[in-house]
């Protein structure tokens, strides 16, 4: 992944679970308050502030 968050749609990868946003990676780290974003269930998430979206990759996780 870039540390760039200018991108539209970030995939991230189960490690970075839980996820939030902004990614400590991106150059724009303290562009807002961190948030963290729900993206088991559905794969997918949207960041409020920035409005950045996120695939998980590998699709939602199975529960146990």
């Amino acid at each position: 992944m870039s540390g760039d968050n200018t991108q539209r749609i970030i995939e991230v990868d189960p490690s970075k679970l839980p996820l939030h946003c902004p990614l400590p990676e991106h150059t724009a780290w303290n562009a807002h308050p961190r948030v963290f974003l729900p993206i088991e269930k559905t794969g997918e998430a949207v960041c409020p502030y920035c409005g950045t979206h996120y695939k998980l990759l590998g699709g939602p996780c199975a529960s146990h």
